[in-house]
């Protein structure tokens, strides 16, 4: 599931936003700093999974934004 990212390879940390989503998603989630190695994020949150794709794909940015693709369930 993970696409590496080989400009952010180097462990050094870019402010990383979500944009969509649930609204009760934790603001904790919303905005932070990463050291980002994949195209795709996927966070636990409540019974299932929230799916976020990369939206600024170029080598300079100083600001990762993700938006919301989809949600899964967790299977039983």
């Amino acid at each position: 599931m993970s696409e590496h990212i080989s400009y952010l390879s180097e462990g050094s940390p870019i402010e990383v936003v979500l944009e969509g989503g649930p609204d009760d998603l934790p603001r904790a989630f919303r905005t932070g700093r990463s050291t980002l190695t994949s195209k795709k994020l996927k966070i636990q949150h409540r019974n299932g999974y929230e799916h976020f794709e990369l939206v600024n794909d170029s080598a300079d940015i100083t600001t990762a934004v993700f938006r919301w693709t989809m949600r899964t369930k967790i299977a039983e």
